[in-house]
C-alpha cells in the first residue's frame, strides 16, 4: 500500500513517524517547499507543487497511490481543494487531518477578521506596537500602516512589500509561555495578530496576551472541501491508514486463494 501525506505540519511529521517501518506500507510525504530548511519526516519525501488538481491526479496514478491524507496547514486552503478533486478523479480514498482551531476563554480580548486585509483595518483602533505572527507571506496587507510598529516572527525572512517600521524575529515553534510573556514585555506589545492555526506549538502567545490584557486579532480559517472525512490528530489518521492497509491485505489474500484454493499464507 502506498500512502501520500500532504504535509509540512507537525501533525504530518508525527503521522509519518507513527507509520514509519510498518510492513507492507510505503509512505511519501509531500512538502510545499515554502520553508528554506524544513524538518523532514521519516520515509520518502517530495518537495514542491503538483501543478494543480490535474497534476496531483497524474501523480497519484503514476505512483500507484492507494490513499491520501491531507495534513496541510489550516491556511493552505487551495491544496485541500486540489486534493479533494484529484482523489475523486483518481478514485483514491482521502482523509483530512485538521487540528482543531483555538477557542477563546474568559479573559481573552479577541477580534475576529476574515482576512489579513480586514485584520489590518482593525489594528489602528487597537494598538500601536503589533506582534504579527501570520508568517512571512501576506505582509503587504500591513505595508500602509505607517503609524504602527511591527514585530514580525517567521521561520524565514519576509520579502517586501512589508511595513516600514518593522523588526523581524526569525524563530520556529514550539514556544513557551514564559518566552512569550517576556517577548510581549520587552517589545511593549499592545496588540497581537495571528491566524487561527490551532495546535499547542504556538498557543502560548494567546495565554500571554490574555494575562497582559492585550487584544488579539484572530484571522479566521479559509473554507475547506465538504464531504471529506476529518480527524483531529495523527493517531486517528494512523488508525485510518492501518485499517485500510489491513483491509487491502485481506483482499489480496482472498484473491490469491481464489486463484489457487490450495495455497496457504
Amino acid at each position: 500500500m502506498h500512502l501520500l501525506i500532504l504535509g509540512g505540519t507537525t501533525e504530518a511529521r508525527r503521522l509519518a513517524e507513527l507509520l514509519h517501518g510498518t510492513p507492507g506500507l510505503e509512505v511519501t510525504s509531500s512538502l510545499a517547499g515554502r520553508v528554506a530548511s524544513p524538518r523532514l519526516p521519516p520515509g520518502g519525501t517530495r518537495v514542491g507543487g503538483f501543478g494543480g488538481a490535474e497534476g496531483l491526479t497524474a501523480w497519484l496514478r503514476e505512483h500507484g497511490a492507494d490513499a491520501v491524507v491531507d495534513a496541510t496547514h489550516p491556511f493552505a486552503g487551495t491544496i485541500s481543494f486540489h486534493a479533494a478533486r484529484a482523489a475523486a478523479t483518481a478514485r483514491v480514498p482521502l482523509l483530512a487531518l485538521r487540528r482543531p482551531g483555538w477557542t477563546p476563554v474568559e479573559g481573552d480580548r479577541w477580534h475576529e477578521a476574515g482576512s489579513l486585509e480586514e485584520a489590518a483595518r482593525l489594528l489602528p483602533a487597537l494598538g500601536r506596537r503589533v506582534f504579527l505572527t501570520t508568517g512571512r507571506t501576506g505582509l503587504a496587507a500591513f505595508a500602509d500602516l505607517e503609524q504602527l510598529w511591527f514585530l514580525v516572527r517567521s521561520v524565514d525572512a519576509p520579502e517586501p512589500p512589508h511595513p516600514a517600521a518593522m523588526e523581524v524575529l526569525l524563530d520556529r515553534g514550539p514556544f513557551t509561555l514564559d518566552g512569550e510573556r517576556g517577548l510581549l514585555r520587552r517589545h511593549r506589545i499592545d496588540v497581537v495578530v495571528t491566524k487561527d492555526s490551532g495546535g499547542a506549538a504556538t498557543a502560548p502567545k494567546l495565554a500571554a496576551a490574555r494575562e497582559a490584557g492585550v487584544p488579539v486579532v484572530v484571522v479566521r480559517r479559509p473554507p475547506v472541501p465538504t464531504g471529506v472525512p476529518v480527524v483531529p490528530g495523527p493517531e486517528d489518521a494512523a488508525g485510518w491508514v492501518l485499517e485500510r492497509l489491513e483491509r487491502q491485505e485481506g483482499l489480496e489474500r482472498l484473491e490469491r486463494l481464489e486463484r489457487n484454493p490450495l495455497a496457504a499464507d
